[in-house]
């Protein structure tokens, strides 16, 4: 399990669930689910147009992932993004059912992209996911403020001079990077799960921002080296576990953040 070919394994997908944690938390507080679901998965189909071309995966990825997040920027409505998530998704799912059918030869490639390959990361691969791992907190990290407040209360954000428009747009470039980051480790299927799971748990332990952000960060940690471990052990898929663990961590923290609110309440 800790053998040499499996360290780049645990490299990668711990460096997956810490910007899982962190974005998926402004996912969840920002109501975004759909966009993070629609995002990678649109995505895919640039990669399955890459694959048809003979390039990297990875760039037709990207650039995918990137034009799925300013056009939901752009055709949106203030503060609902619905209508324009659903048929950027359409569209994108679309183009790439068009580029599957065209040819069969990189099925096993872009099964991976669907699934993941965690355990087939090479040490080649680790930096491309570091370098964009970095750029994502970073980006966080200088938005943090502006983020949270026009997350938790947009009208007051705007009175001190927060651009909504802005902030979503950048907030969405963020996930497009991230999508970009993890879905060649996860699988677009999986990366959703990993996004949504730990930061909707962490917001049931903790009401203070940073104690939900690292509760996130180590729910995520916990499902991937979990996941990872148990399908060494039994030979299963990687999926099944990071999407069952990830349920039931989710429905563990409610039970727990019930319980917490329970006890602080007064009683008549």
């Amino acid at each position: 399990m800790f053998s040499s070919f499996m360290v780049n394994t645990w490299v990668a997908a711990s460096i997956v669930a810490v910007v899982g944690g962190v974005v998926g938390f402004f996912v969840v507080l920002r109501s975004s689910a759909f966009v993070a679901h629609a995002i990678p998965h649109g995505a895919f189909s640039g990669a399955a147009g890459a694959a048809l071309l003979g390039l990297n995966t990875v760039f037709g990825l990207g650039v995918f992932a990137l034009a799925g997040a300013l056009g939901i920027s752009a055709l949106g409505r203030k503060g609902r993004h619905d209508v324009a998530t659903a048929l950027g998704l359409v569209v994108m799912l679309g183009t790439g059912s068009l580029f599957l059918s065209w040819s069969a030869v990189y099925a096993p490639q872009i099964y991976a992209l669907l699934f993941g390959e965690v355990l087939g990361v090479s040490r080649a691969e680790l930096w491309p996911i570091a370098g964009l791992a970095v750029i994502c907190l970073v980006a966080i990290a200088l938005v943090y403020r502006p983020l949270m407040l026009n997350s938790i209360a947009p009208e007051l954000g705007e009175v001190r001079g927060v651009r909504d428009r802005l902030i979503e747009t950048a907030f969405l470039l963020v996930v497009a990077l991230a999508t970009s980051m993890t879905v060649p480790v996860v699988g677009a299927l999986l990366m959703f799960s990993l996004m949504v799971a730990p930061a909707g748990a962490a917001r049931s332990l903790s009401d203070r921002p940073s104690a939900a952000i690292a509760w996130s960060i180590a729910i995520a940690l916990v499902t991937v080296w979990a996941g990872i471990a148990l399908s060494y052990a039994l030979n299963w898929p990687l999926g099944f576990f990071v999407g069952t663990l990830g349920a039931a961590l989710y429905g563990l923290g409610r039970l727990v953040g019930t319980r917490r609110r329970r006890l602080v309440l007064p009683t008549a």
